[in-house]
């Protein structure tokens, strides 16, 4: 064989295919058995008419058992007939990808087919990109796919190529990572295991059938019954078709050896790292401008810029942005920017669930307006339904803060509805106080308006300030209140795993009932408006396009984050609130980092230092960390926010 070196590489790669092709056979006798079951009552009922014919089988027994037979045969071949046409019919699962025509392409094209000829296998039928680390062959020789296809040899796989690969790989290293993927249409070539794949695709689609849409109840207990028959032969082809694609995946990657060997293993490290700042990006960059409506339009060009960052901070990662002055795989396109452009959007569709079109609230945007459009915006959304939630509950707008102040929504107003009266030191009542002491308290003690409105607020939960009740004969020692007060972590592992703040806990489950209401507000307007689209392309006699949809509405397939909590919500409310303030008072601007998202900028630098103070306040209603942030970084609490 042309370009391999030694015997191993060839008795591995023969191993595999014949290990593939075992398998494959294993699959087809699977079939083969359901197909002999099923005229296994009409072949009995031929022999008992043979019988009858030649006299063998005679009498009325032998006449009722005939009838019987043949009423049992004709059964099972309606069904067996109706569960083949089924499997045939239904349309096999296909990625949600964007399709690269050869003309968008045309250097990407001609490497995938240099590739496939330096491997001796066929040439992929077609190219498409998928918004994920990750690359395979894809059969979409069903007839629903055909339409889709573009250039390539009939029966030959799609090759789907992740599209973050082609931003931050180089093209050596592209090819290198393809050569194993390119060299599986060899193995797919093969007749059986052709048979074999398109059988068990045939087997999942009719699984999905009793889901479809719009079928009547009949036809949706019919498709309940040929689901059951499906699942039961799935179940007896699993690991015969598990074991199939191991032999191909072997068969392919021992050819591709004699292929840019020493550059795959280089590559395979950027696979891992190209993985890592692609989650990133998008559970920390694009999943908030998802949820406020926008999708980043240059996904792939940002995870450059994450995987640039993540070089210039983390020492493992360097020497990688060297690598930036090499040719990237993205200059095989012709028009890198609307290909990336495409992926963004799907892979919002994939991972959020948006729809499908841009629209008034559904738009995209480039990562220079990111910190106006969606860290701003995000902030002062979140600010204000804090504020509407506030209101609802009763909460005074001037709680906490000056009664000039009081028209607008402001942070102090939060921080004294979340903060719940620490314990202060014991105070022995002196028989005797000292004349001049006590004036002097008297005359120092004009206190602060932002603390006395909170003492007032509080005052009712503390027993110590109640006439007639004792005070603790043990106190704690109490913090420096210069010191960063509350960020001890031995102080919240003290007592309850889980310090209750009853304000905290009403405030985190009206929050998390409102957001509810908004996104089951948002699933419905999506719907609505996919219903719109799918029946104007029905009038004008289009295909429409496959909803990315769920039985509740439009939902995400590949959800990013679970639910959140009602305190993670909180939380994030309070820092929205407590980031307005700081634009609005202080010298801060929303910012983004390219690998924690949204970020707030106090003198050019990150404020890195916010979350575990809105914890404290949060969690365990303790305002003292926070008031001193606030008064470091210059932030006036009492102080009137802008919100949407």
């Amino acid at each position: 064989m042309n370009g391999v070196s030694g015997t191993g590489s060839v008795v591995g790669e023969e191993w595999g295919a014949r290990a593939a092709r075992s398998r494959a056979l294993a699959v087809l006798r699977v079939r083969g058995r359901a197909l002999g079951l099923a005229v296994l009552p009409a072949a009995v009922a031929v022999v008992l008419y043979a019988g009858g014919v030649t006299g063998h089988f005679t009498g009325a027994a032998w006449d009722t058992a005939r009838w019987v037979v043949t009423v049992l045969a004709v059964l099972v071949l309606l069904a067996a007939a109706a569960v083949a046409l089924v499997v045939a019919r239904a349309r096999p699962a296909a990625t949600p990808t964007v399709q690269l025509a050869e003309t968008a392409a045309p250097d990407l094209y001609r490497l995938v087919r240099d590739l496939a000829d330096r491997l001796g296998v066929p040439a992929p039928a077609a190219i498409a990109l998928t918004p994920d680390c990750d690359s395979w062959l894809e059969d979409r020789t069903h007839r629903a796919h055909r339409l889709h296809r573009t250039s390539g040899g009939d029966g030959a796989p799609v090759l789907v190529i992740g599209s973050p690969f082609l931003w931050w790989m180089r093209v050596g290293e592209l090819r290198a990572v393809l050569a194993p993927v390119v060299a599986g249409t060899g193995p797919a070539a093969h007749p059986d295991i052709a048979a074999a794949r398109r059988f068990v695709r045939g087997l999942d689609a009719a699984v999905a059938v009793p889901g479809v849409p719009g079928l009547d109840p009949l036809r949706r207990f019919g498709a309940h019954g040929v689901g059951q028959v499906a699942r039961v032969l799935l179940r007896a082809c699993r690991g015969h078709a598990a074991e199939m694609e191991r032999g191909v995946a072997a068969a392919g990657s021992e050819r591709a050896q004699a292929v840019d060997y020493g550059v795959r293993i280089v590559a395979q490290e950027q696979v891992g790292l190209a993985y890592a700042g692609w989650d990133r990006l998008l559970t920390r960059v694009a999943l908030p401008a998802w949820r406020m409506g926008r999708w980043p339009a240059k996904l792939d060009a940002g995870v450059v810029s994450a995987l640039t960052e993540l070089s210039r901070r983390d020492r493992l990662a360097e020497g990688f942005s060297s690598r930036l002055g090499e040719r990237p795989a993205c200059d095989l396109l012709e028009e890198p920017g609307a290909v990336d452009e495409a992926t963004s959007l799907l892979a919002a569709r994939l991972f959020h669930g948006g729809p499908a079109e841009p629209g008034p609230d559904w738009a995209p945007v480039e990562w220079s307006q990111y910190p106006e459009e969606v860290v701003d915006r995000k902030w002062r959304t979140d600010a204000a339904r804090l504020h509407q939630v506030l209101d609802v509950l009763g909460v005074a707008e001037g709680a906490g803060g000056r009664a000039s102040d009081a028209a607008g929504p402001t942070l102090t107003r939060v921080m004294a509805h979340l903060t719940t009266r620490q314990p202060g030191p014991t105070v022995t009542a002196d028989p005797d106080p000292d004349p001049d002491q006590a004036s002097t308290a008297d005359a120092t003690a004009g206190p602060d308006p932002d603390q006395a409105s909170t003492a007032d607020a509080t005052a009712d939960a503390d027993p110590a300030s109640q006439p007639g009740l004792d005070a603790d004969p043990d106190p704690a020692p109490q913090p420096d209140p210069d010191a960063d007060a509350g960020l001890d972590p031995s102080a919240y592992d003290e007592g309850e795993d889980d310090p209750v703040n009853p304000a905290a806990e009403a405030l985190a489950g009206a929050l998390s009932a409102l957001l509810a209401r908004e996104e089951a507000a948002r699933e419905a307007r999506v719907a609505a408006a996919a219903e719109t689209a799918r029946a104007s392309e029905k009038g004008r006699k289009v295909t429409p396009h496959v909803a990315v949809s769920g039985p509740d509405g439009p939902l995400p397939l590949f959800p990013l984050q679970p639910p959140r909590t009602g305190r993670d919500l909180l939380a994030d409310h309070v820092t929205a609130m407590v980031c307005c303030a700081a634009v609005d008072t202080a010298e801060a601007a929303p910012g983004l980092d390219w690998l924690d998202g949204p970020a707030l900028l106090v003198g050019g630098e990150r404020a890195a230092d916010l979350g575990p103070r809105v914890l404290a306040l949060v969690e365990d209603g303790d305002p003292e960390p926070l008031r001193v942030w606030l008064t470091r970084t210059g932030v006036r609490p009492e102080k009137p926010v802008r919100l949407v």
